[in-house]
């Protein structure tokens, strides 16, 4: 790697000429004052970070202590909780407050629906994903399991129809019509400024009249027709000479709905980015983001074309005036956390830079051309989901750099916003405080269930074996803490003001179940949830028009709080009494998920992967359920559960599936064929035999170490 020398830093050249050639151009930032102004603060702020680091690990030598001390004994509670307060783990929570944000942008602030997030360093799924704001409502149910039956590549008249009444039905629900259902209607039309729909020579409206928005075309035979239902937009395509609405009574060819309000453009979890090459990859397509240029060249069905952001949509109101929607998600990026360095930047010490450091200016920065645009945020600000800080005092820091970040850049204070990952115990049990932190700037708190376990299992890995996965979801602990998460949020006043949200729909394919169950999620109160997909946004968006999510979290701001007590249940197992069966099943599904990803991830750089189960059921694999699936196993070694020669066979055994499963990749290579020479085999089984001393049980240091080797090795 070449370096260039700049204000006692030592820069990678790909980076340092990424900056100064396509970052800054364009921004009002000069070059040299922002190396100077840079370097400060990077060399100032990066002791602050490494002592946040190295108290993680006195806090969690405390923690370990106090359970071999207490072995054998019955557990006490309140004794637990009493002993979290001496060490300042669980700190007092201060006086009521209600947050203060400012210029936030009203997919964040006042409508609810689904959130994308997507890989940053894949250009198409980034497009997509920004797109992804409108969705065919007809093309996600006829090509998935929603609508049951075989799905056909090319249009099948008897499922196109299941497609149709589902729809129909679904605006029976939401937009009724007066005395007649949406299956009688012959013609949409405009009369003196109101929507009527003609049945058998009558004329009937929407029940609810003011749910007509606007439309296309001629008032007597209009191309398209927009509505509105919980502040989500929905439009629907007329016409006669289309497939689908040459048959349709009324003509009808599609319906669009709103769908991905805002994307998580993610730059850790579903990324693998060990060096400055890495790095300045995924910046360079933030940075087309922001300027709306990125472009991603494709080829389908023989025929090549280049995918570019969307417009906006324009409509004639009802009065006839110009309606101008987004025509894209709002995106937010979310950095990496305070734990991983990077090799890109050497300080004046030989140390690499904090990557979150980096991150914050990076991302800020390429952000700077949308203030001029403002064609992702038309309020003026910079949204960064933060992950993986433990604590109000780590939130304090990403405040500090934040505000270090709008000084250097020129920026209005409080212009970058922060998105909380509430993954991390020790954020969960004091999320008030942590709140107050950024109580100007907080826009987002998300509970994420896989890190969130992964921690749980670390912080309390002397405790005792842990209960099986499958049985977290039932928890005292996790339940408590999906509910705390929202009496927190909205004791804070983020309802109307900031997101709540949930976690991600892991089976892309299982479209049916997600329908079924991803409506828990605005029901608990929460305004926003991931989904892994365009389609899946879609599918999302139908359960925000059946639930109002504000009129939900009006009713919870009265119920009763859980108690922090709950949420610090360890989910442990006092009597495991589990058969050989049973706990080879439980370690195949873990070795399968863990191989699955981390091949990928060291021989491709592939951070996000489609990883099939135990069952061959295809799951969205990030770091997240990495760090589960190895603190599990590696929790379960540690206690005597299993031992390591029966982990090493399964381990072994599952390669050869994840080997076969990938068969027909081309640039896959197989590790069974060398175990002892397979690098990500190595990594997997690292993972799993040194689990316990992985800081806080994240994979992201062994995984880095083992993609740095294989990037040298290639």
């Amino acid at each position: 790697m070449n370096f260039v020398e700049k204000n006692g830093l030592k820069i990678s050249s790909t980076l340092f000429e990424f900056v100064n050639n396509e970052a800054i151009p364009g921004t009002g930032v000069v070059s040299e004052d922002f190396w100077s102004k840079f370097s400060k603060v990077v060399h100032e702020l990066t002791p602050i970070n490494k002592a946040l680091i190295k108290k993680r690990e006195t806090v969690q030598k405390k923690i370990d202590d106090w359970h071999v001390s207490n072995k054998g004994k019955d557990f006490d509670k309140v004794q637990y909780v009493e002993f979290l307060k001496s060490i300042n783990y669980l700190v007092q929570e201060s006086d009521d407050f209600k947050i203060k944000t400012k210029n936030v942008d009203y997919e964040i602030s006042s409508v609810a629906g689904p959130q994308l997030v997507v890989p940053v360093d894949n250009a198409r799924y980034a497009l997509n994903a920004a797109n992804a704001r409108w969705g065919s409502l007809y093309d996600a149910l006829y090509g998935t399991d929603v609508i049951p039956g075989k799905k056909f590549k090319d249009y099948n008249s008897e499922r196109a129809n299941k497609v149709v009444d589902y729809v129909r039905n679904f605006l029976n629900e939401i937009a009724p019509l007066e005395k007649i259902d949406w299956k009688e209607i012959s013609k949409i039309f405009i009369e003196k400024n109101s929507l009527f729909f003609l049945s058998s020579s009558e004329k009937f409206q929407l029940k609810n009249t003011d749910q007509f928005v606007g439309f296309n075309g001629d008032k007597d035979n209009p191309s398209s027709i927009l509505i509105k239902n919980n502040n989500l937009h929905i439009e629907i395509k007329i016409d006669s000479n289309s497939i689908v609405g040459k048959k349709d009574k009324a003509f009808i060819s599609d319906i669009i709905v709103e769908s991905a309000l805002s994307t998580i453009i993610d730059n850790e979890d579903s990324v693998a980015a060990v060096d400055a090459q890495d790095k300045v990859h995924c910046y360079r397509n933030w940075l087309g983001l922001m300027k709306g240029d990125l472009k991603a060249h494709m080829e389908k069905n023989g025929k090549k074309f280049v995918r570019k952001l969307n417009p906006d949509r324009e409509y004639i109101s009802k009065d006839g005036k110009k309606i101008t929607l987004h025509g894209r998600s709002l995106l937010l990026n979310r950095n990496v956390g305070h734990l991983m360095t990077n090799p890109s930047i050497i300080l004046e010490d030989g140390s690499e830079i904090p990557e979150g450091i980096l991150d914050g200016f990076i991302s800020s920065l390429c952000a700077l051309h949308d203030f001029k645009s403002k064609q992702n945020s038309r309020a003026g600000s910079v949204y960064i989901v933060k992950p993986k800080m433990h604590g109000p005092e780590e939130v304090s820091f990403t405040n500090t750099l934040f505000e270090k970040v709008e000084t250097v850049l020129g920026m209005e204070k409080y212009s970058i916003k922060v998105g909380i990952m509430d993954e991390e115990r020790r954020t969960t049990v004091n999320l008030k405080e942590c709140i107050r932190q950024v109580k100007d700037r907080i826009v987002f708190i998300n509970t994420g269930f896989l890190d969130r376990t992964g921690d749980e299992m670390h912080t309390s890995f002397e405790a005792g074996p842990m209960i099986f996965k499958g049985e977290m979801k039932k928890s005292i602990w996790l339940n408590s803490y999906e509910d705390w998460n929202v009496d927190i949020g909205l004791s804070c006043g983020f309802s109307g003001k900031a997101q709540i949200g949930k976690g991600m729909w892991a089976m892309p394919d299982q479209m049916s179940n997600m329908m079924d169950q991803k409506i828990s999620h605005p029901n608990s109160g929460a305004n926003c949830a991931w989904v892994p997909s365009p389609t899946a946004a879609t599918l999302h968006s139908l359960h925000y028009h059946k639930v109002n999510v504000f009129d939900v979290q009006n009713k919870l701001k009265s119920r009763t709080k859980t108690k922090v007590e709950n949420i610090l249940e360890i989910p442990k197992a006092d009597r495991p009494n589990w058969s050989i069966e049973d706990i080879s099943r439980e370690l195949e599904n873990n070795a399968q998920g863990i191989l699955g990803y981390v091949v990928r991830w060291i021989d491709q750089g592939v951070g996000c992967s489609k990883v099939p189960d135990i069952n061959n059921v295809g799951l969205m694999e990030d770091r997240a359920t990495l760090r589960i699936s190895s603190q599990h196993i590696s929790n379960w070694l540690y206690h005597g559960i299993c031992k390591k020669d029966h982990v090493l066979e399964v381990m072994k055994k599952m390669a050869r599936i994840v080997d076969e499963q990938n068969k027909n990749d081309p640039n896959y290579k197989k590790m069974s064929d060398d175990f002892d020479n397979s690098l990500a085999f190595s990594a997997a089984c690292d993972l799993v035999f040194k689990g316990r001393s992985q800081p806080s049980g994240y994979t992201e240091p062994l995984l880095h170490k083992k993609r740095l080797e294989m990037k040298k090795a290639l």
